[in-house]
């Protein structure tokens, strides 16, 4: 099963933000012992001997440039390779120390000021500096091709400066409440100043990859593997695992049965028959935990550009607000819930999962379009779209309500819900062909679809999934990339996202992103039919432990953060101080409390954080 992500490669992928810390300052991380710059990693197969961690995945790989890549399982592996400035802890999601040891804010929360640490070094042995974060920001800022991934998180900056080595100074145009959650990979500015045309250079030609990750990323090939070894200087210290491989697999039953013969040690997104087969498996542990992430219908609300454009194919029925309502009436959730995801979800409602509790909006009373198919039929009839002879729904144009929507074809989930809504739909008389792909990149870039499969993993701060609904985030022209997720520009969204960008109080913003939520289900553009449960598998005897995120039934693919497979301990080395590496053995969550040695005083974070727990992918 696909791990829903934005389904295109120009959507924006992480979605990490976490709530602001206006104004207060982090006490420094000290430092981990370092032991001697590691050589640049081999090329290697995982058959080569030591512990192997294979990670089986479905998706391919978008880009290897931190400056493109947006789909998950490419930006999970930017996060092995590289810092951001700030982490999350994986107990509570809160703000914690990553390259940056400190930060602090200006009265006004115009200037922000970070502490860079002395004990980070690239992989090529140079050190990490403020230096290559302001050149990482100052690229975005000024090359549009290098703001295609994470373009949101820069577009308010001013200035970005490096007054020294270890300080990194901001300033805002206006406040900016994602301060502490800039999920922007910093990249080394000796190696990547070189680079010519960012929207060509996909960083998959040289390895190793110089990174200043726990991982360095040794080789990679397309829809088959990537791999990575350990970066032994990492300040935190170097994994357990002396190598990880991501294993490409269009099947997942392929994935599955990989598991159970010991060929992989991983498998993330299992079909709940999949995950009820392994429960019973010997030496494998099935993780079924709340979700992090939605799935949704979109609707193609009439693909356009910035400059008033509008091109694809998209049946123009589906510009009535009459016909979407219908669509929505027509959908049950319960069903989807129940038969489709045999328990393993929460129905939809709202556009952020219950996970992130202050954030979470459901609609109430008249607002909420439940399964009531007679009401659709109605709501139709009203709207003019009555039926022919022939008993199919026809606009006044006399164009019959035929729909596609794309699916993926490697998620089975897709094929189901398609049935069912070929279904319901089909006794309304409205039909409905679903076109499985194994990549609907293109349709959906080119506007050439009517409905989709969509879907998210929302981060603990969710600026950047509401983002992609903006009118900024659309393409430039016909022919360019934006950032946009389904093409939506809807002005009163546009109102509400720039009020909650710059609103420091926690209820406040809280209440705007509600509003956000209200008015992106009112349009019906985005149908959000289930929150699904993260079903994952590992081997135990491969994996002795493994980080959770958060600490309580959390989930370990697409972290908001490294945290899984940093801390992962072989079963084989498990018991003793363990290999060469440095990182705390036997760890299963908690990193923030646990496994950082910190020399002095622990971790201190007076930052103001909202009381949502923990949301998206």
């Amino acid at each position: 099963m696909v791990t829903k992500v934005p389904p295109r490669p120009v959507a924006p992928r992480r979605l990490v933000r976490l709530l602001l810390a206006a104004g207060v300052t982090a006490t420094t991380l000290a430092a981990v012992p370092q032991a001697a710059q590691a050589a640049p990693a081999a090329e290697g197969d995982a058959k080569n001997g030591g512990n192997t961690l294979t990670v089986a995945v479905s998706q391919s790989i978008d880009s290897l440039s931190p400056f493109l890549a947006q789909k998950l399982t490419s930006t999970s592996i930017h996060r092995l390779a590289y810092e951001y400035l700030t982490n999350y802890d994986p107990k509570d999601a809160k703000p914690i120390p990553g390259l940056a040891t400190s930060w602090t804010s200006s009265p006004d929360k115009l200037t922000w000021t970070y502490t860079i640490r002395k004990d980070s070094k690239w992989s090529d042995g140079q050190q990490a500096t403020a230096e290559d974060a302001a050149w990482t920001f100052t690229k975005m800022m000024t090359d549009e091709n290098a703001a295609t991934a994470n373009g949101s998180f820069t577009a308010n900056f001013k200035k970005v400066s490096a007054p020294d080595p270890q300080t990194l100074v901001i300033e805002l145009k206006k406040p900016q409440a994602t301060m502490t959650a800039l999920d922007v990979p910093i990249v080394p500015k000796h190696v990547w100043e070189k680079v010519g045309d960012f929207s060509k250079f996909n960083n998959d030609k040289q390895f190793p990859i110089v990174g200043n990750g726990p991982y360095v990323i040794t080789d990679f090939k397309v829809d088959q593997y990537i791999k990575l070894k350990p970066n032994k200087s990492f300040w935190r210290g170097a994994p357990k695992f002396d190598e990880l491989v991501f294993k490409y697999y269009k099947d997942g039953d392929a994935a599955v049965a990989a598991l159970q013969k010991g060929e992989v040690s991983f498998v993330p997104n299992l079909t709940p028959a999949q995950a009820d087969a392994l429960k019973t498996a010997k030496n494998i542990k099935v993780n079924d935990a709340p979700g992090r992430r939605f799935f949704a219908l979109a609707t193609n609300p009439g693909a356009r550009s910035k400059d008033g454009k509008t091109f694809g194919n998209g049946h123009p029925a589906l510009l009535d607000p009459a016909v979407r309502k219908a669509l929505f009436l027509a959908v049950d959730r319960t069903t989807i819930v129940d038969k489709v995801f045999q328990g393993h979800a929460v129905e939809g409602e709202g556009y952020i999962p219950p996970r992130f509790g202050s954030y979470f909006w459901k609609p109430g009373g008249a607002q909420k379009l439940a399964y009531d198919p007679a009401r659709a039929a109605q709501v139709l009839d009203q709207a003019g779209y009555k039926k022919n002879g022939q008993g199919k729904r026809v606009g006044k144009d006399g164009r019959p309500l035929d729909f596609r929507i794309l699916c993926h074809a490697t998620d089975p989930n897709d094929k189901a819900i398609g049935k069912y809504l070929q279904e319901w739909w089909g006794e309304l008389g409205i039909g409905l062909k679903v076109e499985c792909l194994d990549s609907v990149s293109d349709p959906w870039l080119k506007g050439d679809y009517d409905l989709a499969f969509d879907g998210w993993s929302v981060n603990p701060d969710p600026d950047y999934v509401l983002s992609i609904h903006t009118c900024g985030t659309l393409p430039a022209t016909a022919k360019d990339s934006g950032a946009t997720d389904n093409f939506i520009c809807d002005q009163q969204f546009d109102t509400l996202y720039a009020q909650q960008a710059v609103e420091y109080d926690a209820a406040k913003r809280a209440d705007l992103v509600k509003q956000m939520q209200s008015r992106l289900y009112d349009t019906g553009y985005m149908n959000i039919m289930a929150y699904p449960n993260a079903l994952e598998a590992y081997r135990t005897d491969q994996i002795k432990s493994i980080t959770t995120m958060p600490e309580a039934a959390g989930n370990l693919w697409g972290q908001d953060g490294y945290w899984s497979w940093w801390s992962a301990v072989p079963t084989a080395s498990a018991g003793g101080s363990g290999s060469d590496g440095g990182s705390s053995t036997g760890v299963i969550v908690g990193i923030g409390a646990a496994v950082v040695v910190v020399v002095g005083l622990g971790v201190l974070l007076g930052l103001r954080r909202r009381s949502t727990a923990d949301d998206r992918e």
